[in-house]
């Protein structure tokens, strides 16, 4: 699965991401709107992360995902 048939079924991939990274409100992933950017950035301001280390967590879930 690539990012832009996570973004496109963006409403159902919220309840996953928030499974993975608690900390996400629901008005961040409304802000978020399943775009990988934005998602990276909040890592990192959500988690206190390097952008790397933010991009590794999002390959990561894309891997796990997709074996679903």
């Amino acid at each position: 699965m690539n990012w832009d048939q996570i973004e496109g079924n963006w409403k159902q991939f919220k309840g996953r991401v928030k499974e993975k990274w608690a900390k996400f409100t629901d008005d961040d992933l409304d802000k978020i709107e399943g775009r990988r950017d934005r998602l990276a950035g909040k890592l990192q301001e959500k988690y206190g992360i390097a952008k790397e280390e933010a991009e590794k967590q999002l390959k990561e879930f894309e891997e796990k995902i997709s074996q679903h």
